[in-house]
């Protein structure tokens, strides 16, 4: 009789197969290896190709330049609203051209689809890999489109490289990428700090006329419906009759921020005490996140929407605002309503709140008493 031996009871047929384990295992890294060097390959010659045909500084004309693309394909919201300093700039310049934006998410939709000049909001899903189909159809609409100027305004981002390359235009502006590139594009670290204003730097680079005045602001254009609207919600949140004359001045909290940037509640609490105990004729309104708690102990009126538009416009109507390096802080600045950061982790002269009426508090070394008080001295000021 022939007697049959699992691999578990043998040792010659079981050393065989450990063996093989390992070198399959290699076999995988391999090939993912190479795929991930041919894919590199892939897209450095796409973007070395398209780095070529960037406009030089001075070469946009003036005249002739009527459909226009920008390309921003980021789902935050604070990256949404740093951009609407180039989108008024490019309306500044050719006031009687039609805009398309490439955005992710639905930020950019919401603020900005009202602007008279511009006509569509190329909106890809948060996870694109998630919705290839839908995010292949909205690459074909971009490519039956024929536009006199694109704009990769997503300095940095693989993102935005590709769109640039992939859409068909007869300028196309981006940041240059290496330094032998610094005769055809500016470099990422020219021209102003603010991350809102690299891309109206590189557009006014490469305009060929003679642009006067200062920096575009910050601005989702609210309407005066929507301020109106705003103003008597908050007069009944806050228990007065009208706002027109508050009684006292109205301050916006947003307590809540992502990653290293969050301060946490207690940090919170002991700034709201200290900034009152400083300024004891505030109102404090609680402006709660989209997770729907307050941060703040529910000891304040609170606002809460998910409307970015409505946030907006509730801001616009208060005294001043203070809040973590947040897309909310951004929201609150282009709202027009004098703006205070907070920067823990962050660079505040690149990503603090723009503007005039403006400022920021680096709190690194700073404990919440001590980044109360200097939020007091700013709220006293004329």
């Amino acid at each position: 009789m022939v007697q049959v031996t699992s691999s578990r009871d043998s040792d010659d047929t079981a050393a065989p197969m450990t063996e093989a384990a390992p070198m399959k295992r290699q076999s995988g890294h391999f090939s993912e290896a190479l795929r991930h060097r041919v894919v590199a390959a892939f897209f450095g010659r796409l973007f070395a190709a398209v780095n070529r045909t960037l406009c030089p500084p001075g070469q946009l004309p003036e005249h002739g330049i009527h459909k226009i693309l920008i390309c921003r394909p980021n789902h935050r919201l604070g990256n949404a609203i740093l951009i609407s300093p180039l989108l008024a700039e490019v309306e500044a310049l050719y006031p009687g051209a039609e805009i398309d934006m490439v955005s992710a998410g639905h930020a950019a939709q919401t603020l900005f689809a009202s602007r008279f000049q511009l006509r569509r909001v190329f909106s890809f899903p948060r996870k694109i890999a998630r919705h290839l189909g839908s995010s292949v159809g909205l690459l074909r609409q971009l490519r039956e489109n024929t536009y006199d100027l694109a704009i990769d305004a997503s300095n940095g981002s693989q993102s935005g490289r590709l769109l640039l390359a992939i859409v068909k235009a007869r300028f196309k502006l981006g940041f240059a990428e290496q330094p032998a590139q610094a005769g055809v594009a500016p470099e990422p670290d020219e021209g102003p700090e603010h991350f809102a204003l690299r891309t109206v730097f590189l557009l006014r680079t490469a305009y060929a006329g003679k642009r006067d005045g200062g920096w575009p602001e910050l601005n989702v254009h609210l309407t005066d419906e929507e301020r109106r609207q705003a103003r008597l919600a908050l007069a009944r949140i806050v228990g007065e009759s009208t706002l027109s004359a508050p009684e006292r001045p109205v301050v916006g909290i947003f307590a809540n921020a992502t990653g290293a940037k969050h301060y946490g509640e207690a940090w919170w609490t002991r700034f709201v005490s200290t900034l009152q105990a400083l300024q004891p004729g505030i109102c404090i309104v609680d402006l709660v996140a989209d997770h729907g708690q307050s941060q703040l102990g529910q000891a304040f009126p609170s606002y809460y929407t998910r409307d970015l538009r409505r946030l907006a416009s509730m801001i616009a109507n208060m005294s001043a605002f203070i809040s973590a390096d947040c897309g909310v802080m951004h929201l609150a600045a282009a709202s027009g309503t004098p703006t205070l950061g907070l920067f823990s982790v962050t660079s505040a002269a690149k990503y603090g709140p723009y503007g005039d009426a403006n400022s920021a508090i680096d709190t690194a070394t700073l404990n919440a008493a001590e980044a109360a008080a200097i939020a007091s001295d700013w709220l006293s000021m004329p």
